[in-house]
């Protein structure tokens, strides 16, 4: 299954409490902070909340 490399890159401040959450659910909380996901599709739904708080790229293992 593929991998997924999710970047933190603007702040979360006056977010809604949805996207803080979905923040936090992928393991960010920083500016800069990266974590490596599988590519699901609870996952995905996760990144659609916040995505232009993130940047996504595919990582092949």
């Amino acid at each position: 299954m593929a991998k997924l490399k999710i970047t933190q890159v603007r702040s979360k401040i006056g977010g809604k409490q949805k996207q803080h959450d979905s923040l936090r659910s992928l393991g960010l909380g920083r500016i800069g902070k990266a974590v490596i996901r599988e590519d699901r599709p609870e996952v995905r739904g996760q990144i659609n909340v916040v995505a232009h708080l993130i940047s996504v790229e595919e990582v092949s293992e």
